[in-house]
């Protein structure tokens, strides 16, 4: 995963935390045209051609942090009337990301390419083990002929001098299900009846280029309008946030939600019903159930892995659960999910609760621009409510899930778990391989899993695509979040 602290990342913040200031302020319309002038002001380096290239690009991140897809761009537009149609829209619009062609690199196919670090030595490993003889060594180097060439990567695994290595295209590479290829001008494009909205794409994109559309306006103005607002926020992003458990609360509080609700007692939900329905599983004589709360991975069997949809839990998601929880509470309040997922967004605009989904990132940029520090708030304290378990609030990590459904089961003996800890190409392999379980192309044996959590993420929803954490930090954060007064 590319590291949340880039170049590109900052960028993408800091058109968000400029965004809600002139919300805050009420003169979305009239500011949004000096944003791309005031992050590109004249004499600064610029980073392409010359700041106008870069004033444009600006320009066009900024209408994907409306909300708005840039593969609808109209340069004859002003950003004030993108900006007015975003406060005008009631509600989020598909596709949940967005290509800017402008900032694609068009990055070369992946290829191999030997290194000045080659020794041509006398072993020559690299030529011996290419089936295709596209390997040659001479001129003192290994060469690599590209028209013979299939990419296969033996010549890199087999030299001893690590003198030959793989250029990738990072969000080709990234993609787990092929939903990514270039078009005619060697730009990528994005293939929606393939993706799986993991987001590992837009997370590895060097440039930038691949963006989620924001709904932080949305709710921002829903806030401004006085409306009651409610935070459903996920544990992953109170692992965001050097802080004592409460002091999130309070931040969101303070940033002017109505009310903030914990996506852990959704999760406690969920592990329940879980459990009951593992058991029930069981006892009909089900080969494995997996998992369900991970929308990304749902959708991965739907488009990829059709034989293995019966073992997808029928238990709905925490979001799910909280969100409904809050629409009984006051129906006619706004229900706002706030996670590192890009797969929720699809999973927001599909479920009758929620009304819209934020990342971290947006809610990190919402508590600068209103010049909140989380770590400086008085925890928030309220009696009386229900303070989820240790074992929900874990949802977040990889194996949190599975945990959960265990320590609720009637007969843990029956259970034998395992994890699918990150979809990339080779847990789609693993994905592949339980579908051939479940339709008898490969046989059951006493030590096969009969419970199988997935997570998208490596590491779980803590490496999310929209972090702004380390997740190894978030992981150490989430810890002691759990730690902090979760019931047992």
């Amino acid at each position: 995963m590319l590291n949340v602290n880039n170049n590109a990342a900052q960028i993408k913040r800091e058109i968000l935390v400029r965004i809600s200031k002139l919300m805050f302020e009420g003169r979305l319309e009239e500011g949004v045209h000096y944003i791309p002038k005031e992050m590109v002001p004249h004499g600064k380096e610029p980073l392409r051609c010359c700041i106008f290239h870069d004033r444009e690009i600006i320009r066009q991140r900024v209408i994907a942090r409306l909300g708005i897809s840039v593969e609808e761009y109209d340069d004859d537009r002003r950003l004030a009337d993108y900006a007015r149609e975003a406060l005008a829209r009631e509600k989020p619009t598909e596709p949940f990301l967005t290509v800017l062609h402008d900032a694609c690199n068009a990055c070369v196919k992946t290829h191999f390419m030997v290194t000045n670090a080659c020794q041509a030595c006398f072993a020559r490993p690299c030529t011996m083990n290419c089936a295709k003889k596209a390997v040659k060594v001479y001129k003192g180097r290994a060469h690599i002929d590209s028209d013979l060439c299939v990419n296969c990567g033996l010549c890199m695994n087999n030299c001893p001098y690590h003198a030959i290595i793989k250029i990738p295209v990072p969000c080709e590479e990234a993609c787990p299900v092929g939903a990514i290829s270039k078009d005619a001008s060697g730009r990528e494009r994005i293939d929606y009846s393939k993706c799986i909205a993991c987001g590992h794409c837009m997370s590895e994109c060097p440039f930038g280029a691949m963006m989620d559309k924001s709904q932080l306006v949305d709710v921002i103005k829903h806030i401004m309008a006085g409306k009651k607002v409610v935070a459903l926020y996920a544990p992953a992003i109170a692992a965001q946030f050097k802080a004592q458990c409460g002091q999130f609360e309070s931040a969101l509080l303070e940033a002017g939600f109505s009310e903030v609700m914990e996506v852990a007692a959704g999760a406690d939900i969920c592990a329940q019903k879980e459990a009951e329905e593992f058991e029930k599983r069981m006892d009909r004589g089900d080969k494995l159930m997996t998992t369900s709360c991970c929308s990304a991975y749902v959708m991965a069997v739907k488009k990829h892995v059709p034989a293995l949809l019966e073992c997808v839990s029928e238990t709905r998601s925490p979001m799910h659960y909280i969100a409904e929880a809050a629409k009984k509470a006051d129906p006619d309040c706004v229900a706002v999910f706030i996670g590192p997922c890009l797969a929720k967004r699809k999973e927001g605009m599909d479920d009758e609760f929620v009304d819209f989904v934020l990342s971290v990132e947006e809610i990190a940029a919402f508590f600068i621009a209103k010049e909140i520090d989380v770590s400086k708030m008085t925890p928030r304290t309220d009696e009386g409510r229900y303070v989820p378990t240790a074992t929900g609030r874990g949802f977040a990590a990889s194996g949190g899930v599975a945990a959960a459904v265990k320590a609720r089961l009637v007969h843990p003996e029956r259970l034998r778990f395992t994890t699918i800890n990150g979809l990339d190409k080779a847990g789609m392999k693993n994905l592949a391989y339980y579908g051939k379980i479940q339709s008898g192309e490969v046989a059951l044996t006493p030590e096969t899993p009969n419970l199988v959590e997935v997570m998208s993420c490596e590491g779980g929803c803590i490496a999310g695509p929209s972090v702004i954490s380390n997740p190894k930090v978030a992981a150490v954060q989430l810890k002691k979040y759990v730690e902090s007064g979760s019931n047992e």
